[in-house]
């Protein structure tokens, strides 16, 4: 019977998530530094939910004084150590008071935004972004798209399974999802399976859904100009966005970006 852990296999273990999420060519990292420059933003940029640090150290190596900001320690440690140049802090995205600095951007990338689950925590998110942000700052997210499930279940019906190698070990992941429509939630059941006689482990986790009219709402609501809203091109698109194309007009297949800006006091 397979064991059930309230770990993340991935996020404790930053080396394999890097090895099950190859960014070689720092792509998000590179989609970021395209949408703060098409957009003005200055230098100074909080990367919440930085994870590994790879996109934070990419946009500190374009010339961004960076703070990346993360739940996990883990996450951190590897972050600061492969990952240098960037500031690393702990911080929970739910709400968070990094003191007086203030940023010209906060970047919310891989659906990190998606954990806040509940209205309180979407409203706390904002808020502490409303409150980190220099006037005129800049909020860019990208993440899962909610209004891809309406009518489609592709991506429900056949679990996704993932296999590769690392450090001499083959791992095997079987995913599935599920939507939770009263909680509006993707839940994600995840079993992981080596080749070293290990027990098979089974991981839970879920991301909320959002919409893109409910996000636009949200973000107006909060004291934020909508500057883009759009399923693509992006980072994890398919195909994936290139240097040059410009933001799309729809907001249909299963990704989400959002760029806007914090509104000058009325």
């Amino acid at each position: 019977m397979p064991a059930t852990t309230a770990h993340n296999l991935l996020t404790d273990n930053p080396e394999l998530y890097e090895a099950r999420f190859p960014d070689p060519d720092r792509l998000a990292g590179r989609w970021t530094e395209d949408r703060l420059r098409r957009h003005g933003a200055g230098p100074r940029v909080l990367d919440m939910g930085c994870g590994t640090g790879r996109d934070a150290a990419h946009l500190h190596r374009a010339g961004r004084t960076v703070t990346g900001a993360d739940l996990s320690e883990a996450m951190l440690a590897h972050a600061r150590t492969h990952h240098p140049g960037p500031r690393y802090v702990r911080a929970d995205l739910h709400r968070f008071d990094l003191g007086p600095e203030r940023f010209d951007a906060v970047v919310c990338l891989d659906s990190a935004l998606l954990y806040c689950h509940t209205n309180d925590q979407l409203d706390g998110f904002l808020a502490s972004c409303r409150r980190a942000l220099a006037p005129g700052g800049l909020l860019v997210a990208e993440m899962r798209n909610g209004a891809y499930f309406l009518g489609r279940t592709d991506l429900l019906d056949t679990p996704a399974v993932h296999a590769f190698t690392w450090q001499g070990t083959a791992y095997r992941s079987t995913t599935t999802l599920t939507v939770d429509r009263t909680a509006q939630l993707l839940r994600r059941t995840r079993v992981w399976t080596s080749d070293d006689e290990a027990e098979p482990v089974v991981q839970r986790s879920a991301w909320r859904l959002l919409f893109p009219q409910e996000l636009r709402h949200l973000l107006t609501a909060h004291g934020f100009d909508v500057l883009e809203l759009h399923d693509g091109p992006g980072p994890r698109t398919e195909p994936p966005w290139q240097e040059g194309l410009s933001p799309g007009t729809a907001a249909d297949a299963d990704r989400l970006h959002v760029v806007a800006r914090l509104a000058a006091p009325r």
